[in-house]
């Protein structure tokens, strides 16, 4: 049976890539890995500390020996770290997000990037710029932080959660020429977002999934 290993900075995306792999690929056997005390030291130092990265690394090593083909790693928040060890792990790596950026950067010129917390917020741009150099184009990024979000959504508060990120997208939508969701978490929202800015909205979850699938297919394990 052909296993993948995914790794995530907190739990609330467990059941949804549990249920999208269910979905595209139910022959494969899907391995877990969640530290949520990663995101939390990221929040606080506002970046990805040193130790984050070294048990970002350790996790890495952990899945290979699972045997799993490919490692998925779902955190935006850790998507340089992700990138770095591409070019050194035993085991390939894809990003939630690649995909994403590769969509956002055909379709649009000036991207809206919206997000709850800088530490994603920023990945996601870095992330975006570097898709357009590496295809000789241009872009411009309008930032959108849905100030106070994640601290209602972490107080239990979704529905102000959801009015953050709403009242947004609605303020950056004027001039952009679509949105990209920055946290996977975000997902459930984009139909909902599309109808209110009249803009496209681009998220990572069910294309990041997709993305495993392809590259499993690819390399003739599907």
């Amino acid at each position: 049976m052909i296993r993948v290993a995914a790794i995530y900075t907190a739990d609330t995306l467990v059941p949804l890539v549990k249920n999208l792999f269910r979905e595209h690929m139910p022959s494969v056997d899907l391995v877990n890995i969640v530290d949520d005390s990663l995101i939390r030291d990221v929040i606080r130092e506002g970046k990805v500390p040193p130790a984050v990265t070294r048990r970002l690394f350790h996790y890495y090593e952990a899945a290979a020996d699972t045997g799993a083909s490919v490692i998925f790693n779902t955190c935006s928040s850790i998507g340089d770290v992700a990138e770095y060890a591409k070019s050194f792990n035993r085991v390939p790596i894809v990003k939630i997000d690649d995909v994403m950026a590769e969509e956002a950067v055909e379709k649009g010129t000036t991207i809206g990037v919206l997000a709850t917390l800088p530490t994603t917020l920023l990945p996601t741009i870095s992330l975006l710029e570097r898709t357009a150099a590496k295809r000789g184009k241009s872009i411009r990024i309008v930032q959108g932080l849905a100030e106070g979000a994640f601290d209602a959504l972490v107080s239990g508060n979704a529905e102000l959660h959801d009015q953050r990120i709403r009242d947004t997208a609605n303020r950056i939508a004027p001039s952009v020429d679509l949105i990209v969701l920055a946290q996977g978490s975000m997902a459930r929202m984009e139909e909902a977002l599309r109808k209110a800015t009249g803009k496209p909205v681009l998220s990572s979850l069910r294309s990041g999934v997709v993305s495993v699938q392809r590259f499993l297919k690819n390399e003739g394990l599907l």
